[in-house]
């Protein structure tokens, strides 16, 4: 297996919308080397975030590539606008899309990376004709829908044998990691193959500044900040 560096990517589910911005920069400035943010429909997933415009104040707020995750119905109908908002990646579920090698082809066309996400029950052998098309595949080790929830232990494996798969069809693919990621489990999912490793309520929450807690998460898998981090000196 091909050493990686890892990106951390805070999730903006888990953040204080009353003051989004400022939760930004925080992550911005603490050494986050991208974005995530959760576009969910209420029909793929039972929960509904926020659309286009929300994407679109992330982009103002900051320079940090934005990964936008669309939970949602029929994704093609939608991929001209978040790509209009700043996306940088956009990724959509294998679920969700009848005609997934032309929802990509769309995502590509509109000067963005192309991701496709698994549901924690969706085999990973469902990615092998849309492999060499991709630039990350989004392994969901939680049930889509709501932050804060456990991981399921089974997705290390589950990791493992994808990592495997994008290793014989497009070895330079990311392997994205998405729900219940903390300090106590973030250097297994490393080791299994992850190397864009999504963490919302780890970095957002009460305990900690989301400075120290990126700081906890670094030390827990033991890798210095990804060479594309902006990584400001200002205190967050």
């Amino acid at each position: 297996m091909v050493a990686r560096a890892v990106k951390l990517a805070p999730s903006i589910l888990t953040a204080d919308f009353g003051r989004l911005q400022e939760e930004i920069l925080a992550a911005d400035h603490a050494g986050a080397d991208l974005l995530h943010l959760d576009v969910m429909d209420g029909r793929f997933v039972p929960n509904i975030t926020f659309g286009p415009l929300v994407v679109e104040t992330a982009r103002q707020a900051t320079q940090l590539p934005l990964d936008v995750h669309l939970m949602i119905e029929e994704p093609e109908q939608f991929l001209e606008a978040f790509a209009n908002a700043g996306a940088n990646t956009i990724t959509i579920h294998l679920e969700a899309c009848r005609h997934l090698h032309r929802a990509v082809q769309q995502i590509v066309d509109l000067d963005c990376q192309a991701g496709v996400a698994l549901n924690p029950a969706t085999p990973i052998e469902s990615i092998r004709e849309i492999a060499p098309f991709v630039d990350q595949v989004l392994v969901m080790s939680v049930n889509p829908g709501f932050g804060g929830q456990q991981f399921i232990q089974t997705m290390t494996s589950k990791l493992r044998r994808t990592r495997q798969i994008l290793d014989e069809f497009n070895p330079t693919c990311d392997l994205e990691v998405d729900g219940g990621i903390g300090v106590d489990n973030i250097r297994d999912v490393q080791r299994n193959g992850a190397n864009v490793i999504v963490v919302g309520s780890a970095i957002f929450n009460g305990t900690g500044t989301v400075r120290e807690n990126l700081t906890a998460l670094r030390d827990a898998c033991n890798v210095a900040p990804y060479s594309g981090a902006q990584n400001n000196i200002s205190a967050a």
